[in-house]
């Protein structure tokens, strides 16, 4: 089985580039990064590794959350046609990995000093048996809330900064007649709005249920009540919400359709593609009670493996490409994230990206920046599909009340460890 991993069809020539490159071929690339927001981002991706003479041969597959291209990753892999590159999220790249399924991309990596520069919590995916794997693109922090002003200022004009406040500003939404809350109904969406509820309610409680994974967390009291605001949060949702893309979900917010959406970061590339600007047109927070902490994902681009030093070559052209900090400031400011390095200034950023940088380099000095269960960063595949399903079935009216959805997910968790 593992030969199929070791299979990778690339065409193409590319002139000089870096890493000692005197030609390359073109990478072929399986990515979910297809709405308008995300695709912008994308094109400087593309933009920059044609400058270096690398062609992009493009491989996307609809879905947000990416299990759809895991699939599509899977099916290639079988055939023994492995992409060059695959973006990918937290556990999935440790799986690969613990397949031998990826390159090793430590002589770019150690000449350019990514140890030095990329944040351990990142590292923790980027690298496996201490050898680089992945290039992280992004940090995307998950716990953040949408609103348009103009729906806030009506609504009293000040940002909610703990739970009672949040449901005061819903129900003054609801009121006004549009509707309050924005959402998609696809297990990732919900477990992105769980994320915020559950981090809510304490750091210590966060890392308990979804890192350390504790029984008795799981079940108990403060989880029960995180599923009751969980359900709360679903009566201001409208009723055309099931299987509804966060994209649409944010341009319902955009056209002031709805009050504010609680998504990743990578909502703000909706906003800013649509003309809008933060202050102005919507405002970010985080989900309130959340401020000072940060749930994050990244977006990294695996690396299969590849026969031939030519193949070899692009492969660590591209990943050197994406760790250049220009390259890291152009790409993150588009796309709504914030840089995978540390030593990437702000100057280029809006004031949700500015926030972003500030916020995350706190969380990470002060121990409070913590993997999102619901993209793969808190726990392995399985337990975060088993924590979807309790969660999806929670949110459309499967329990009779929070305690029975906590119950449920310990029991669904342990089963999945």
């Amino acid at each position: 089985m593992r030969s199929l991993f070791k299979t990778m069809l690339i065409t193409g020539t590319m002139l000089a580039g870096t890493a000692g490159i005197s030609h390359a071929t073109d990478v072929e690339v399986l990515h979910w990064w297809t709405s308008g927001g995300e695709a912008a981002a994308l094109n400087v991706l593309k933009e920059d590794l044609n400058s270096k003479g690398i062609g992009w041969v493009d491989m996307p597959v609809a879905g947000g959350g990416g299990e759809a291209a895991m699939t599509a990753l899977r099916a290639r892999v079988t055939a023994g046609d492995s992409p060059t590159a695959v973006q990918m999220l937290g556990f999935d790249i440790l799986d690969w990995a613990e397949q031998g399924a990826l390159g090793n991309l430590d002589e770019v990596a150690n000449a350019e000093g990514w140890d030095k520069v990329v944040p351990e919590a990142l590292q923790k995916f980027s690298k496996y048996d201490g050898r680089w794997i992945a290039a992280p693109v992004n940090v995307h922090s998950t716990n953040w809330v949408w609103i348009n002003k103009a729906a806030l200022d009506a609504a009293g004009g000040k940002a909610p900064e703990s739970w009672d406040e949040l449901v005061a500003m819903l129900d003054k939404m609801k009121a006004n007649g549009i509707t309050p809350l924005a959402h998609g109904g696809q297990p990732w969406q919900d477990a992105t709005v769980f994320d915020g509820v559950v981090l809510s309610k304490g750091n210590d409680f966060y890392k308990k249920a979804f890192i350390d994974l504790d029984e008795a967390t799981l079940s108990g009291p403060d989880m029960a009540d995180a599923f009751d605001r969980l359900i709360k949060l679903r009566s201001y949702v409208d009723d055309n919400f099931s299987g509804r893309d966060w994209n649409l979900a944010s341009a319902m917010v955009i056209e002031g359709k709805a009050g504010m959406q609680m998504m990743g970061d990578w909502a703000k590339g909706e906003f800013l593609k649509a003309g809008q600007k933060p202050g102005t047109d919507f405002v970010c927070i985080r989900f309130p009670g959340t401020q000072g902490s940060v749930t994050f994902n990244s977006d990294q681009f695996a690396m299969f493996n590849v026969s031939g030093d030519d193949k070899i070559k692009a492969q660590m052209a591209m990943a050197s490409a994406i760790e250049s900090p220009k390259f890291q400031s152009a790409f993150n400011v588009v796309k709504g994230s914030v840089p995978a390095r540390t030593d990437v200034p702000d100057t280029d950023f809006d004031d949700c990206g500015k926030k972003g940088m500030k916020d995350l380099a706190e969380a990470s000095s002060a121990g409070s920046l913590f993997g999102s269960m619901a993209h793969g960063h808190a726990a392995p595949a399985a337990v975060k599909n088993a924590v979807y399903d309790v969660v999806t079935k929670a949110f459309n009216g499967g329990f009779k009340d929070g305690a029975e959805a906590a119950k449920a997910l310990a029991e669904a968790v342990a089963a999945a460890k």
